[in-house]
């Protein structure tokens, strides 16, 4: 085996489940298997080279210069990059170049810019388990962020599942001892970038020691965190994880934050995603979501921010009201609202700046935005005094700002203007900060100032008007001169090369300067680079003081959005207290008014508490505006409790820990479940979840079954709700099932909304209003002839209703409607309105019903719903 390939092999020995990326000259290679998978992934060229004995091995290559977009190719495939690099000059080895994997690339430990998604975090997250309780610890090696929570108690696992999904993470490490269930829907969620690690990574004496060390303290008690065992094992297995793959210090990492799922409002996956909260059902787009009606932050920091406040409201009083005077203050000053934007839209992503800067990784462009985002915090504080002098709202964030003046002194006098994007090319570094650099850029630059005189003394002195000063990497400069004029050159020239039609000379003097210029650009080149170097490292050791204004910058981005979006959409500031009711007044749907465009956007009133309106019943046909109703209702309580003013006139917003939604449902292919399996494992976790303080959205409950299980499911799961024995928390229900509109003669919690709609002729006209009462009608046909089916359709289907209507318990109804199609075909014949004789009494329909019936393929809960039927029928 060759040299170089027993060195690949040594080094992939130690990375087998990582693609690796070997450095030589100015490609990387990769090898092998490695090879063939990379060549498909990244379509290029699959080629060979000769590994000695074992003969050619596969080969494929990509240039160095180019790396990222293959390095995101792959990372977004799911696979791990190891970076393998040459650690020492070429020129200087002895041997074979020694090569070190400097990094490893996976989905979470992305951090280049051009790989990452601006407003979204790119989060790695470690999971460990103990006896059904859960650890998770996650961090964004992008930003920093480093934070750990537990999932305890009943229901433990699909706490987790839940925080994990809203969290979205890029990547995660679960412990090998996690139940295969749980992997399964972990998997779900981050596809292919999940990776069982053995539990002892988790070890919590490990971790405390791992933590300790990199933190720089003597116990986590600082952190707050001593207590949660299982959380700090996740951590310091993360931590182990990333100081392990990265090839940059992770200073920027310096803080550990614990947080408790109990103190946030509880959103599990299916909320999140029938609210629509930050992204689109259908496209998967921002657009068409709360997130996209809100967004107006000018920060990458303040809309990833944004996005987590969507997610995780607050249930604390003290927090919410603490939001809403930020929101406020900056809602009803326009001049200080749009002075503060327009700085802020000036200001670069500096956490992820910092973390590439105290990383190693950042450039001279990194080092220039930080510094244009520097020069607006001067500004920024300004508008934040003048603010404090009328209201001191923001009092708190003002006092944490750091305007980093000596931080924009130092790039200001040190980073070139134009300095560019490679580090290796020189110019990096402002002429005036360091005497040897200035220096050495003296003599380069008159070094060939003098070059360039040469030409014209050398003309001068040997009378060859065409000679010519040139220069190529291999020779150095050079003087050219051509054939017919050979016989002119001086005897002090010495030879150096012959080309067909002229002759390259040096001189002595000539070979001195050449010295001392590409000596001097030599030099220049390392110096600046050095220089550079420890600029950075100084600007990485205010990394603390950056993250915190950042921080402040963030907040403050987001509170300007929010205010923002009340003053473009026209919303109030609602109140927010611990009444157990929710009063809306002209309350709209925030994103669905935005979409409209030839009409306006009907707003309703809400009124739900614990008493009278505990349980409201609404009924009415599709499309008439039901499921936007309740979801307006859930958007704006989730809305007022992250700050947000909301849509409505006027608005009081009891507390609420937990948002529920079973809206819609479709078969699960993954795990084989039906429609109906779906959505009775919504309502399950619902009914098992909720508390007296949730709000629960229910949109046609039992739908996916026959039609009297379906009934009996969703009257029994009304009941279950109602009862402030079992759960008793406010809820809105949409049904097509008239008959729970009952319930409100039953129990006393229980009222009855309808939407309105006006019939003219066979057609109707959807009014979007709720009102009091029930719907006596579905208006099913109208709604399909508004959908576009066939007119003989709407007709067939007209007659079977009027069938149907009228002999609701016979089955020889059903057997008419039978016999009044061919089977293969519809028929356009109407069915008579009257199939039973006017004189045949109640008993001898029954007796007509049973004898038609095939007890075969009667399952016995339609028995039984038919005997009580019955049964009622004889007693009246």
């Amino acid at each position: 085996m060759t040299p170089m390939m027993q060195q690949y092999r040594e080094i992939k020995k130690n990375y087998p489940d990582t693609i690796l990326f070997f450095r030589l000259g100015d490609f990387y290679e990769m090898f092998g298997p490695d090879a063939e998978l990379g060549a498909k992934v990244l379509e290029i060229a699959l080629t060979g080279r000769d590994a000695g004995p074992e003969g050619r091995v596969p080969m494929c290559g990509v240039p160095y210069h180019a790396v990222e977009s293959y390095l995101a190719k792959l990372v977004d495939k799911g696979y791990k990059v190891a970076i393998c690099e040459q650690v020492e000059d070429p020129k200087l080895a002895k041997g074979i170049v020694r090569r070190e994997v400097i990094r490893v690339v996976s989905p979470g430990t992305v951090m280049e810019a051009s790989m990452l998604e601006e407003k979204r975090n790119n989060y790695l997250l470690a999971v460990t388990v103990d006896q059904g309780e859960y650890g998770l610890a996650l961090a964004d090696i992008s930003t920093g962020e480093f934070r750990i929570t537990e999932a305890k108690g009943e229901n433990a696992q699909i706490k987790l599942i839940d925080e994990v999904a809203r969290l979205n993470p890029a990547e995660i490490l679960a412990s090998s001892d996690i139940n295969a269930d749980v992997v399964s829907k972990l998997r779900t969620i981050v596809s292919n970038s999940l990776t069982l690690v053995p539990d002892q990574e988790f070890n919590f004496r490990a971790a405390v020691s791992v933590l300790r060390d990199h933190f720089g303290v003597l116990d986590l008690r600082g952190f707050g965190c001593q207590e949660m065992v299982l959380a700090v094992g996740a951590a310091g297995g993360l931590l182990s994880r990333l100081l392990e793959q990265s090839g940059g210090s992770l200073a920027h990492i310096n803080k550990l934050t614990p947080y408790s799922l109990s103190k946030f409002m509880f959103l599990d996956h299916a909320t999140r995603r029938n609210l629509e909260l930050t992204r689109t059902l259908r496209e998967q787009d921002k657009k068409g979501s709360l997130l996209g009606v809100l967004d107006y932050t000018q920060t990458a920091m303040g809309g990833r921010l944004l996005k987590q406040w969507l997610e995780q409201p607050p249930i604390e009083l003290a927090e919410i009201h603490k939001r809403q005077m930020k929101t406020e203050a900056l809602f009803v000053d326009y001049l200080l609202r749009s002075d503060l934007r327009d700085a802020l839209q000036d200001v670069y992503d500096l956490e992820r700046i910092i973390g590439r800067i105290v990383y190693g990784t950042a450039n001279a462009k990194d080092l220039l935005a930080l510094k244009h985002s520097l020069q607006q915090l001067p500004v920024i504080k300004t508008l934040l005094e003048r603010q404090a002098v009328q209201n001191d709202a923001l009092a708190d964030l003002t006092a944490q700002f750091d305007s980093l003046a000596d931080i924009c002194a130092l790039l200001e006098k040190s980073i070139a203007d134009d300095a560019p994007f490679t580090l290796r090319e020189g110019n990096l570094i402002k002429t005036g900060f360091r005497d040897e650099i200035d220096e050495l850029r003296y003599v380069a630059k008159h070094g060939k100032d003098w070059v360039a005189s040469l030409e014209t003394q050398e003309r001068e002195k040997t009378g060859i008007k065409s000679l010519k000063v040139g220069f190529n990497k291999v020779f150095g400069y050079y003087l050219e001169v051509t054939r017919a004029n050979v016989s002119s050159v001086p005897p002090d020239y010495i030879r150096k090369q012959t080309l067909a039609n002229a002759e390259r000379y040096i001189t002595p003097e000539l070979k001195e300067y050449e010295n001392k210029i590409l000596g001097a650009e030599e030099k220049l080149v390392a110096l600046e680079y050095q220089v550079f170097g420890e600029v950075r490292e100084q600007v990485g050791r205010a990394v603390k003081r950056i993250q915190q204004s950042a921080g402040v910058i963030a907040q403050l981005d987001v509170f300007a959005s929010l205010a923002e979006a009340a003053a473009r959409n026209d919303y109030v500031k609602p109140v927010v207290n611990d009444a157990a009711k929710i009063s809306i007044v002209d309350g709209r749907h925030p994103v669905v008014e935005k979409m409209l465009r030839d009409e306006l956007f009907v707003p309703n009133d809400t009124e739900l508490d614990q008493t009278k309106n505990r349980l409201a019943i609404i009924t009415g046909p599709n499309m008439a505006g039901k499921s936007t109703y309740m979801r307006q209702v859930a958007l704006i309580v989730l809305m007022a409790q992250i700050g947000s003013f909301v849509p409505a006139t006027r608005a009081e917003i009891g507390l609420v820990d937990r948002i529920f939604t079973r809206v819609g449902a479709s078969d699960d292919l993954a795990t084989g479940q039906s429609t109906f399996m779906v959505e009775m494992n919504e309502v399950s976790n619902i009914l098992n979840s909720a508390t007296a303080k949730s709000l629960i959205i229910l949109d046609e409950i039992g739908r996916g079954t026959a039609t009297y299980d379906g009934l009996s499911i969703a009257w029994a799961v009304a009941e279950y709700i109602h009862n402030p024995q079992r759960i008793g928390a406010k809820t809105l229900f949409a049904t097509h099932y008239h008959e729970l509109t009952e319930l409100a003669e039953i129990l006393p919690g229980v009222c009855n909304y309808r939407v309105a709609v006006k019939e003219k002729g066979d057609n109707i006209v959807f009014l979007r209003k709720i009102v009091l009462g029930s719907a006596d009608r579905s208006y099913g046909i109208q709604v399909a002839r508004l959908a576009g089916l066939p007119l003989e359709v709407i007709k067939r289907a007209k007659g079977i209703l009027a069938t149907l209507e009228s002999q609701e318990t016979s089955g020889k109804a059903r057997r008419e409607i039978s016999a009044a199609s061919d089977g293969a075909q519809l028929s356009l014949a109407v069915v008579p309105e009257e199939v039973v004789p006017e004189e045949e009494t109640e008993g001898e329909r029954i007796v007509a019903a049973l004898t038609a019936l095939n007890i075969n393929q009667l399952t016995p809960l339609d028995a039984l719903n038919l005997l009580a039927k019955w049964r009622k029928a004889l007693s009246e």
